[in-house]
């Protein structure tokens, strides 16, 4: 039997549950768990670690907890200290240690403003709410003290926002290994490229399309993230009006979107020497080449075959990035033109197509 998975809540709803607790304490009742309804209308136990009296109002500590979902927040301290205003009506809110500020356009917060997002705000309104009269207003200053150092391993500073990470959550649950929740985190890169002024962007897979992209001094705020996503992250950026997507990445990666292959993790489809083979035998290699490649166990692998059938002078990794381009457009219905260049594991370019050079061209990479 498979075990279930424990779902979790997000940031948004621990800095919403810690103002419900925050408001009873100045209301003269202590409590160590509170319950509140998440956005999507299921109600949540949350338990609360600790109370403290502030200067002017009360902090309340929740530990979050993401479940079964592989979580970087996870077991982290959330503060959330409210102070009442009885004079106004206005709820603000406040970045604390380690929350980022937003300082570029294109996310659901303004440059300038606390990051933290629309769906944890209106969790919390909706406490104060419930809790305080109607001509009451209130600060609340939300704080994770190890923020600061977790937001390096997150997007943040790919998206412009500064000092630590962001209170997130649309829902306020967590499901447990959740793929579209992963998608999601990737997609605000091409809004904030767009608001930057880019049109023409560069979707790297991984690290290494990143550190080529960057030592070939293409233009860091149009570097685009997109894990295996990539069938996804297209899709999107024809949503937001990108006019053209520069693919550059390792052979091993961008091979599968030659194949018309959209989410490249290997457990979901790994046809990489398969696609490799057909076009060698398309360009003339024999069944020996073929079943040489067949044996070996990654493209780097494959690579010392084709050499010795002369494949690359044929233009074999053009054909290959030519291929990609081609499914890439049919995947959005030519919403937008995307150009590919193939690289290996030490830098070196394998191959690009015309689209590619064109792009590249615009961004002000001398493609040669």
């Amino acid at each position: 039997m498979h075990k279930k998975m424990k779902s979790g809540y997000t940031t948004g709803s621990c800095a919403a549950a810690g103002t419900k607790a925050a408001i009873l304490a100045l209301q003269g009742n202590i409590v160590n768990e509170v319950d509140l309804y998440a956005l999507s209308g299921e109600l949540l136990h949350i338990p609360i670690k600790n109370i403290e009296f502030t200067e002017h109002g009360a902090k309340a500590e929740v530990i979050k907890d993401g479940g079964d979902d592989p979580d970087i927040t996870h077991g982290s301290s959330v503060f959330t200290e409210v102070v009442i205003n009885p004079q106004g009506e206005m709820i603000n809110f406040h970045a604390g240690l380690g929350i980022g500020t937003v300082t570029q356009p294109g996310l659901s917060v303004a440059p300038g403003q606390p990051a933290i997002n629309p769906g944890p705000c209106k969790m919390m309104t909706n406490v104060v709410r419930e809790l305080l009269p109607k001509n009451y207003g209130c600060d609340i200053t939300i704080s994770i003290p190890k923020g600061v150092e977790l937001a390096k391993k997150t997007l943040n500073p790919i998206l412009g926002i500064e000092g630590g990470i962001s209170i997130i959550g649309t829902t306020g649950i967590v499901r447990p290994m959740s793929e579209e929740g992963f998608k999601n985190s990737l997609t605000p890169q091409i809004s904030v490229a767009k608001a930057n002024g880019f049109d023409d962007i560069v979707f790297v897979p991984g690290k290494i399309g990143e550190n080529i992209a960057k030592s070939l001094e293409l233009p860091q705020k149009a570097l685009i993230q997109t894990s295996n996503f990539i069938g996804h992250m297209l899709e999107f950026a024809a949503d937001e009006g990108i006019k053209s997507v520069l693919l550059l990445g390792h052979l091993g990666k961008l091979v599968k979107v030659s194949g018309g292959i959209f989410y490249t993790h290997s457990k979901i489809a790994d046809a990489r020497l398969e696609i490799l083979a057909s076009y060698a035998a398309l360009l003339g290699m024999d069944k020996e080449g073929i079943e040489e490649i067949f044996k070996v166990k990654t493209t780097e692998a494959a690579m010392p075959i084709i050499e010795k059938y002369n494949l690359k002078q044929k233009g074999y990794y053009d054909l290959l990035a030519q291929r990609a381009s081609l499914r890439s457009q049919q995947h959005v219905f030519n919403a937008l033109t995307v150009g590919t260049v193939i690289v290996t594991l030490k830098g070196e370019i394998l191959g690009m197509d015309d689209n590619a050079r064109q792009i590249g061209g615009r961004l002000g990479w001398n493609l040669k």
